[in-house]
């Protein structure tokens, strides 16, 4: 048994050492955790009891998980706990370790935007306007169907259903697929500058394509890419100088970003004083838009995944089952991913008389 693909299904299953072992009779927590390190061996016996609890077919201990997730945008990172981070992201490399799997029957598109090196000493703000270029982007243009943008030059896009405390988070597949993961019940504003941001992470902190030094300051780097990429500078600058509150709900609708993201802009581009940007706070606050801003802006759907998904049902006739034994993962992760539940309403059609 691979004892890493043993501690990913107790982990996601979101056991710690000690309550599976009071699972299952005849294993200490010493000998798993042993195990789990690689120096130590547990009985073919003990091995088939515990995937049966987890509940994860034994074929899934011959494959491989081992993605490391490196940037996690969370809210309140002060708030959010070790176990809810750990189940987040085991559901996470769970999707990349799914992406892996299906390349070896879907074609994924080829990642086609250019990563620079900020050791190099290109600035965050290049970068974006660099790429912006690559995607077909004029200078003066808001960035529309941003994921089908993104998915169009190989950059995958999921949306998770999860908690409130997490943003998103982008890595690489062990299969070298870029991927970005948001949170879906997020506004549409938010839900932008998180893939932006993530964005940023991909194309300057993915050590794959250059060494990065750890004094830097990603996050920062990460939100003035995204700044940039959402709201170039030269073309937002002169808009912002005299900025007051009626101005804002016309420029979210014209550059699809948060209200918050215009008032931090105006004051890191220098034209509104840190006392303004104090009043706009407090009045953001006031009128309760700090929790939720009015006039949504649009948003496209991510289409690479569920299109795979599509496909394997549409053209080879795939099953649950058959998705079981291709992923090598249990029915209800199956479901989870696959086949998600939705609200639609089923409609009939009634036979009408003339």
């Amino acid at each position: 048994m691979n004892y890493k693909q043993l501690t990913f299904a107790r982990e996601y299953r979101g056991y710690s050492q000690t309550e599976l072992s009071n699972f299952i009779q005849g294993l200490s927590q010493s000998n798993l955790s042993k195990f789990e390190k690689g120096i130590g061996v547990l009985s073919e016996d003990l091995q088939h009891r515990i995937m049966e609890f987890l509940d994860f077919p034994i074929e899934f201990f011959n494959r491989k998980i081992s993605t490391t997730i490196e940037n996690g945008n969370y809210r309140k990172r002060s708030a959010v706990t070790k176990t809810e981070i750990l189940h987040f992201e085991t559901n996470c490399k769970l999707i990349g370790y799914m992406i892996d799997e299906f390349s070896t029957t879907v074609d994924w598109p080829e990642f086609k935007l250019f990563p620079l090196n900020v050791e190099d000493g290109y600035t965050p703000q290049k970068i974006a306007q660099f790429n912006r270029s690559q995607l077909g982007l004029n200078r003066d243009e808001p960035v529309r169907n941003i994921i089908g943008l993104l998915e169009s030059k190989g950059v995958i896009v999921y949306e998770i259903d999860v908690i409130e405390k997490f943003d998103g988070v982008s890595f690489v597949t062990t299969s070298g697929f870029p991927l970005i993961i948001i949170n879906k019940n997020f506004p549409n504003d938010r839900k932008r500058y998180t893939i932006a941001h993530e964005l940023g992470h991909l194309l300057m902190h993915n050590e794959n394509n250059f060494p990065v030094s750890d004094n830097r300051d990603k996050e920062m780097e990460a939100n003035i890419f995204a700044a940039e990429f959402l709201m170039p500078e030269a073309e937002i600058k002169h808009s912002l100088r005299n900025l007051k509150m009626s101005d804002l709900a016309a420029l979210k609708q014209i550059w699809l970003t948060s209200m918050s993201s215009i008032i931090r802009r105006a004051k890191d581009l220098g034209c509104i004083t840190p006392d303004r940007y104090k009043f706009f706070s407090i009045e953001m606050s006031r009128y309760g838009y700090s929790r939720r801003e009015p006039h949504e802006v649009a948003i496209d759907n991510p289409a690479c995944f569920k299109n795979a998904c599509k496909l394997l049902q549409n053209e080879l006739s795939y099953s649950k089952h058959d998705f079981s034994r291709f992923f090598a993962l249990p029915n209800n992760i199956i479901e989870k991913f696959i086949f998600p539940t939705t609200n639609d309403v089923k409609l009939k059609v009634l036979k009408m008389s003339f």
